[in-house]
């Protein structure tokens, strides 16, 4: 999965625009940039409204997300919006070269930073970090070996010990043929992340589960020209698991998070100020070309919140030094709505 991905001649390294293989949500519709927007003026009033603001977007693509933002501050009205947008340090963090053209203010590296202060997306990042797989056989947990050229499959060995460790604790295989997908390299990543905060919010945006509810055999699957296709890890498309969201949750505050949030993207967006309701049909008496766009512009919105769709993703919210922005601060697995 390492090698397919991110290797020479991997599927992120060639620098595709990962809009041609699969459908994301600043894709979709600018409104996802704008309730972005919102939670970083959230986290920036939390802060005090320092000098300088970070907005960090790890596994950035082509930086769709930054430019958006940006743009939708620049043109804000009120010296509020200007004195923000003076403020922001963009940062993408992403593999792939950086895009020609791109807006000099986005800052561009294949790490994430160190030292921040303000608000870090994380769309759809962790679910292509590498993993390994393992089923349970009547010898016991084995890890799935993958011919790269082919996509067969065989029962290697047992998994390393840490390996079970993370197993044991966040996905217990009860009977023969069910699979886990170990998540302990996208704990560490997320722990990463968490320990390069000084002070603010960070977001993980991913199709996720939780200890309960586990898919007994496993999620993981490629993606190609927009269609599901098999996991063959030859570097030709995406491969891609769920993330389990807990183990990252309790992983992000053991390396100093002080509480995390785990909601749909459909609640998130709600208390972000998104509704999604079409216009009053009044207006289209009044304003033909204005209904028009306002029902475009609603329809958008319905897709990114869509509960079967991209509503379905998890947001896992961890504060670093801060408090938790307050609308964000009420909700919590018990109230996914």
């Amino acid at each position: 999965m390492q090698a397919a991905l991110y290797g020479p001649g991997g599927f992120y390294a060639r620098g595709e625009p990962p809009a041609g293989h699969f459908h994301t949500a600043v894709h979709v519709s600018p409104s996802y940039a704008g309730a972005v927007l919102e939670l970083l003026r959230q986290v920036d009033a939390a802060l005090g409204r320092p000098e300088r603001i970070d907005l960090v977007d790890i596994g950035a693509g082509r930086a769709e997300l930054l430019q958006q933002v940006l743009a939708a501050v620049t043109a804000g009205p009120g010296q509020a919006s200007r004195r923000l947008a003076g403020r922001i340090a963009a940062c993408a963090v992403e593999l792939a070269p950086r895009p020609a053209g791109l807006d000099p203010r986005i800052r561009w590296q294949p790490v994430p930073p160190a030292g921040i202060t303000g608000l870090v997306m994380a769309s759809e990042w962790l679910d292509n970090i590498p993993l390994n797989v393992v089923e349970l056989t009547p010898a016991g947990p084995a890890v799935v070996q993958v011919d790269p050229a082919t996509g067969a499959e065989r029962a290697l060995g047992p998994p390393a010990p840490e390996d079970l460790a993370w197993i044991r604790a966040w996905w217990p295989l009860r009977a023969c043929g069910e699979r886990a997908e170990v998540g302990s390299t996208r704990c560490a990543a997320w722990a990463g992340v968490i320990r390069n905060i000084d002070r603010g919010i960070a977001v993980a945006v991913d199709y996720g589960h939780v200890k309960a509810d586990r898919p007994a055999c496993g999620t993981l699957t490629g993606y190609l020209e927009g269609r599901a296709v098999p996991a063959v890890p030859d570097g030709t498309r995406d491969i891609t698991a769920h993330v389990a969201l807990d183990a990252c949750a309790a992983t992000g505050t053991a390396a100093g998070a002080a509480r995390a949030v785990l909601i749909t993207q459909r609640a998130a967006l709600r208390e972000l100020g998104l509704d999604a309701r079409r216009p009053p049909l009044a207006l289209a008496a009044r304003d033909p070309a204005g209904y028009a766009r306002a029902l475009c512009e609603a329809s958008q919105d319905a897709e990114l919140m869509d509960a079967a769709g991209l509503g379905g993703f998890g947001w896992l919210i961890q504060a670093v030094g801060v408090p938790m922005p307050g609308p964000l601060a009420r909700l919590g697995p018990a109230d996914p709505r």
